[in-house]
């Protein structure tokens, strides 16, 4: 007979007019890694944060049973004291605190009257050898690489007495390096008993790591398969509801002059004076959809923010946007020139989550909402209206405030906010996996704009470019047209020959 660490059955959650999980049942065994798959905005965050305590008891219905037994929680307290811990995308560390403060925030050693600092760093000490991470408790947490901030998140869980690690999308801004640390510490955790739900749209990972697969899509439960009966084809199909060859949508179409010209650009680092982008140049014409792969650190994302004007630092070469020579000293220069950029972290760089979607759709085409230098409110809403409807965003209204919203559905509010100001050149970096947004993105090159997709997911790139560029420390390593494009050319250029395993996503 099974035994079950988590049990949730019939779990529904309702927003003001959208249902975001629909009678879900999940089930995790003991001591196993369990992944959850879906679509941005299947439901797979809101599950998880009813099972954490972010959505109390009472604002949903169903049951919830750990090791068998119901637990009702209304706090992330009680979750945690039930031994159930979280790892969001966006790390929850003090940057300016110790790794050792860091590990024990929450603990009971920190809240005597005289806290006893070398027990507290003896402590930490033996938590991080627990994890096989050889650093000196003392250093802050800021001075270290994402992926050392990621070991520690876990390590933190583990001083709670975490049974159910919950761990989602971990190894988005990780190196191939740290990944590799990563999953060789779930392995290990999996063999000292404990329970990891592992969120990921990297499907090589979880044909790796997990034991069986859980899927999501529209709010409802799909299946729950043991990995040996799954092939990633077989992940995607259920995740979307289509075969792997409808995923992406591509569409053949005029390609016209260019729009963008880079020449001989470089950009270099604010402190060190080092180069971060070294001599590149490409060209990218009206209706082009131009992929940019690579590994993690590449400079895929630092070659486009330094020509969209986010990086500081004294850059070189020419930039030359319809036929002209163009400087971009800040973001609102590049706005000026018809420039778009989706940041792949959108809510540091793509929302103000406090403002509801409707002002946050508008925030970049305010000239089309104002009337006489004031806002007109009926303008803002109707301007939204027409483009978040467009996008299929699902809300209960235009006055949520974004920060409510489930990812995918932040990710569309992102995209219709340049949308409406109706851009020349659109950067999208790490798009968000979703049928819709493919769909946009083709209607807007046959309307003439220039596409950059900057991704880390080869069959994105593959599925959706009609050319492919690839960059390796700084520099373009090689150039692609869709025809001659593989997986393998790709990876072979991108690691100078040596083909390396990656964790790749549908």
């Amino acid at each position: 007979m099974d035994t079950f660490a988590l049990q949730m059955k019939g779990i529904t959650k309702v927003f003001p007019g959208v249902k975001a999980l629909d009678n879900v049942t999940f089930s995790v065994r003991k001591g196993e890694i369990h992944a959850l798959c879906g679509e941005n905005g299947a439901g797979k965050s809101t599950l998880m944060k009813i099972l954490s305590g972010v959505y109390p008891v009472g604002t949903y219905s169903g049951e919830i049973l750990i090791n068998g037994e119901a637990v009702f929680f209304k706090s992330i307290k009680e979750s945690r004291q039930a031994g159930v811990s979280i790892i969001y995308q966006e790390l929850a560390l003090v940057e300016e605190m110790t790794v050792a403060e860091n590990l024990f925030l929450s603990h009971d050693l920190m809240r005597q009257k005289v806290i006893n600092w070398n027990k507290i760093n003896a402590e930490a000490q033996k938590w991080l050898s627990n994890i096989g991470l050889n650093i000196d408790p003392q250093t802050k947490v800021g001075d270290l690489t994402v992926g050392k901030q990621q070991l520690i998140e876990i390590a933190k869980a583990l001083t709670n007495k975490t049974d159910i690690l919950i761990l989602d999308e971990p190894t988005a801004a990780l190196t191939e390096s740290d990944v590799e640390v990563l999953i060789g510490l779930l392995k290990d955790l999996r063999s000292k008993g404990v329970t990891c739900i592992y969120i990921s749209h990297k499907l090589g990972e979880v044909m790796t790591l997990a034991d069986t697969v859980t899927i999501l899509r529209d709010g409802q439960t799909i299946s729950t398969d043991p990995i040996k009966e799954l092939s990633e084809d077989k992940i995607v199909t259920k995740m979307v509801g289509r075969e792997l060859t409808e995923l992406f949508p591509y569409k053949a179409r005029p390609i016209g002059e260019p729009i963008l010209q880079v020449e001989n650009y470089s950009s270099f680092d604010a402190h060190s004076g080092k180069p971060i982008i070294k001599n590149v140049s490409f060209k990218l014409k009206k209706g082009e959809i131009l992929g940019f792969s690579g590994l993690m650190g590449a400079g895929r994302s630092e070659l486009f923010t330094s020509l969209f004007g986010g990086l500081k630092g004294k850059k070189q070469g020419k930039v030359i946007i319809d036929g002209k020579k163009t400087t971009i000293q800040k973001p609102a220069d590049a706005i000026q020139e018809g420039l778009a950029y989706v940041s792949e972290d959108r809510k540091r760089y793509g929302l103000i989550l406090g403002m509801d979607i409707a002002k946050n759709s508008t925030l970049v085409a305010l000239n089309k909402v104002m009337k006489f230098n004031i806002i007109d409110d009926a303008l803002e809403v109707k301007h939204a209206d027409e483009i978040t409807r467009k996008m299929k965003l699902k809300a209960p209204n235009l006055e949520t405030k974004v920060g409510q919203l489930s990812g995918g559905n932040q990710q569309k509010v992102v995209l219709s906010k340049w949308i409406l100001n109706n851009p020349k050149i659109l950067i999208l970096d790490e798009p968000t996996r979703g049928i819709e947004i493919y769909k946009i993105i083709n209607e807007l090159a046959e309307q003439g704009v220039g596409i950059v997709i900057i991704s880390s997911e080869l069959p994105e790139v593959l599925g959706m470019s009609d050319r492919i560029l690839v960059m390796t420390e700084g520099s373009i390593s090689g150039e692609f047209t869709r025809k001659e494009a593989t997986q393998e050319k790709i990876m072979a250029c991108a690691t100078g020959g040596k083909i390396r395993e990656q964790s790749i996503a549908y």
